[in-house]
């Protein structure tokens, strides 16, 4: 399984919807960093950086059916995609599996059980907080509940002061 192959998927995949491509390989870029920084195992690392390509790969879905691109339909459309695609690339199943987990949960907070949940939902954080132009209190919040690793919070401090 190719990294590269997978980001551009994901870019054929978004095709014009720049934004959304751009949001990815953000994501992407802060996901790899974390993981670095952090020491992963190479298969964890895998893991992070594969999650991180995919994990919204599951909006398009969710505004065709909802009309919304709410994180709970994104979490809910997203894993049978994830899965037709990384199937089809020949990606190692246990890889897949737990992608699709994470895609499953990359907006759910609590019940965190892995430094590879840690890590997308703080590199995904890091991104969607520029995006949304989040409030100092909510980063301060955000600071408190979500960040963990050492290379994510100095990320967070660098970005937005906080």
């Amino acid at each position: 399984m190719n990294i590269q192959t997978i980001l551009l998927e994901m870019c054929a995949f978004f095709g014009k919807d720049i934004k959304r491509v751009n949001h990815l390989l953000k994501v992407y870029a802060f996901a790899q960093m974390i993981g670095k920084a952090q020491g992963l195992d190479d298969r964890t690392q895998q893991i992070v950086e594969v999650a991180a390509a995919v994990h919204d790969i599951g909006i398009k879905e969710s505004e065709r059916k909802y009309g919304s691109s709410a994180g709970k339909y994104q979490e809910k459309e997203g894993p049978p995609l994830a899965k037709e695609l990384l199937s089809s690339l020949g990606c190692d199943p246990q890889v897949i599996q737990r992608v699709c987990y994470l895609v499953a949960h990359h907006h759910t907070y609590d019940a965190v059980d892995g430094m590879d949940y840690r890590i997308l939902l703080e590199a995904d954080f890091l991104v969607n907080a520029f995006e949304d132009g989040l409030s100092e209190y909510a980063l301060y919040q955000a600071k408190r509940k979500i960040f963990r690793t050492d290379a994510g919070k100095v990320l967070l401090k660098d970005l937005y002061g906080v």
